[in-house]
């Protein structure tokens, strides 16, 4: 059997944001016990040209949930501004969960072949679902979560690969 988009897309968004779920429940641990400002946590940069920690943790759900629904209607474009604090992104991760839960696996496939464009003001990128999935929305995805996870490692957050990983999709 081949590979569905489905697969590609939705299996692997909450393989991951399951993951970033954790790692954020181990970051708030982190910060409650040993006396850290969660304000300062979510300003965090790994550069100073680099956008900080929200940033990193609101981006991974728009190119989760936000892919879906751009390949849904058509258009995707980034994601604006959000003043969420801790518990707010930790919402916003927990929202995607379930919103991506509630997709059938034919409902995402029927997607594969359909046009959409990212809209970054006028300027418009074409693209076919499975192309802007493949090529944009899963490498933005995982540039955020990593970065994101790496930003709580540098503040001392104790976490380890298998944080990142997830529960992989094992053989039953």
């Amino acid at each position: 059997m081949a590979i569905s988009l489905y697969d590609v897309s939705v299996s692997s968004y909450l393989q991951t944001l399951n993951a970033v779920s954790g790692y954020l429940a181990k970051g708030l641990t982190w910060a409650t016990e040993g006396g850290h400002a969660l304000g300062d946590l979510v300003e965090t940069r790994l550069h100073g040209d680099m956008l900080p920690f929200r940033f990193q943790i609101v981006s991974v759900c728009h190119h989760s949930r936000g892919a879906i629904a751009g390949a849904k209607s058509g258009v995707f474009s980034p994601p604006g501004a959000s003043d969420a604090d801790y518990a707010g992104l930790q919402a916003m991760v927990a929202a995607a969960i379930v919103e991506l839960k509630a997709l059938s696996p034919d409902e995402i496939n029927a997607l594969e072949g359909q046009d959409m464009a990212f809209q970054l003001g006028e300027r418009k990128l074409p693209f076919v679902v499975k192309d802007f999935i493949l090529s944009f929305s899963l490498p933005n995805f995982h540039f955020h979560a990593t970065t994101g996870y790496d930003i709580l490692r540098q503040k001392g957050v104790p976490l380890g690969k298998r944080d990142y990983l997830g529960a992989m999709r094992m053989k039953v």
